[in-house]
């Protein structure tokens, strides 16, 4: 008998959405190459940045899927073809989001909603449709992308912050009521990472310097940090973790 469990996720079928770029990208890219077959949620679905050649290089399939996950049609739409095409779902990375910064008192009502929007709404529509699936299996993982800042204020960021305080706690609601199903449901926190995403943020010497005076260990992450998390989660070695959110912050949230 073996002490550990593999890594890997051989033979599974995943979907990832917001997974043209930065995290989204880097988590598909990991699964595939640890032996998945991918489903790509794109925003935009002629826009996937090169990826789908990507899957395809590393021998697996993939699917791409027009899936702004603000819309209930296309969410519905997307899983009717995923059940159409791999028959099956067994993981789920709830990557999409946004995060449109303004101080409190400048906050629109628009920038309120379409985070809402695509951060909670989105995250909890696309789980319940990838529960009907994994229901009907009996088996299943979901992994939500929340953030450090669901546990930290960071000015200017009040409303994405509370929309991934909500993920986390989502997080723990949908594992309470799946696991009967064998539905494992956990989250991952990053801290700031290098992507399109934060990119004109972290050129800005004064801000890198905040982000790095805040960050234990000393460096600003990489994409794959979060991707090797997520495909943790995933995996079998993860089977009795669930309702958790793992912080990869590199002890931002210690301090």
């Amino acid at each position: 008998m073996k002490n550990s469990d593999d890594v890997n996720v051989q033979g599974k079928i995943a979907l990832v959405t917001g997974a043209a770029r930065g995290l989204g990208r880097a988590c598909a890219l990991a699964l595939a190459e640890a032996g998945a077959d991918i489903a790509l949620g794109l925003r935009e679905v002629n826009a996937d940045n090169g990826i789908v050649k990507e899957i395809e290089a590393l021998g697996r399939k993939v699917l791409p899927l027009q899936m702004d996950v603000s819309k209930m049609e296309e969410i519905h739409t997307a899983f009717d073809t995923i059940k159409e095409y791999y028959k099956r779902l067994d993981i789920v990375v709830n990557n999409a989001g946004i995060a449109p910064e303004n101080l409190i008192e400048k906050v629109t009502e628009k920038d309120f909603d379409d985070t809402l929007a695509v951060n909670l709404k989105g995250t909890f529509f696309v789980s319940q449709a990838a529960g009907a699936l994994m229901i009907k299996q009996q088996s299943g993982t979901i992994i939500n992308i929340s953030s450090q800042a669901g546990f930290v204020a960071l000015p200017g960021e009040s409303v994405y912050c509370m929309t991934k305080a909500g993920i986390a706690h989502l997080t723990k609601c949908f594992a309470a009521e799946w696991g009967k199903y064998n539905i494992t449901v956990n989250a991952v926190a990053p801290t700031f990472i290098y992507t399109p995403g934060t990119e004109e943020y972290l050129a800005n010497e004064e801000s890198k310097k905040h982000v790095l005076s805040k960050i234990v260990l000393g460096r600003i992450g990489e994409p794959k940090d979060v991707a090797n998390a997520v495909l943790f989660l995933a995996s079998p070695a993860a089977s009795l973790i669930t309702g958790t959110t793992l912080l990869v912050d590199g002890g931002w949230t210690t301090l």
